[in-house]
């Protein structure tokens, strides 16, 4: 992913609009794209500054709440898969998918077989 362009380009470009300048001939002259001028020029309005905004970052994980029930599924019913899982989840108003589920369980150690015992 690439970086937000320098602080010091943003103000350059937001202060010659606001001295009447406009988007475009501003646009050509910085050698930037319009919509950067028209988007910065937004957010000096809204927030006081074209500072860029957080980029990036990591979500926690949607599953962490409902730890307990998810166990608490796994040991009551031992046979219990992935989608039917979901199933339960979505019942509760937690609507994740199959995959979502997987990746929680598998970050939290509590895998389950359905084939314990091979004869």
């Amino acid at each position: 992913m690439t970086r937000p362009l320098s602080l010091d380009l943003r103000e350059r470009v937001v202060a010659s609009v606001l001295a009447g300048e406009s988007c475009r001939s501003v646009a050509q002259r910085f050698n930037i794209a319009v919509s950067s001028v028209v988007k910065w020029s937004q957010r000096q309005r809204a927030t006081g500054s074209a500072a860029p905004g957080k980029m990036g970052g990591h979500r926690k994980p949607v599953l962490d709440p409902h730890r307990a029930f998810i166990v608490e599924r796994i040991t009551q019913m031992p046979h219990l898969t992935l989608h039917g899982l979901k199933a339960e989840l979505a019942a509760r108003g937690i609507n994740v998918s199959h995959n979502t589920v997987w990746l929680f369980l598998r970050r939290e150690g509590l895998r389950f077989k359905k084939n314990t015992v091979r004869p």
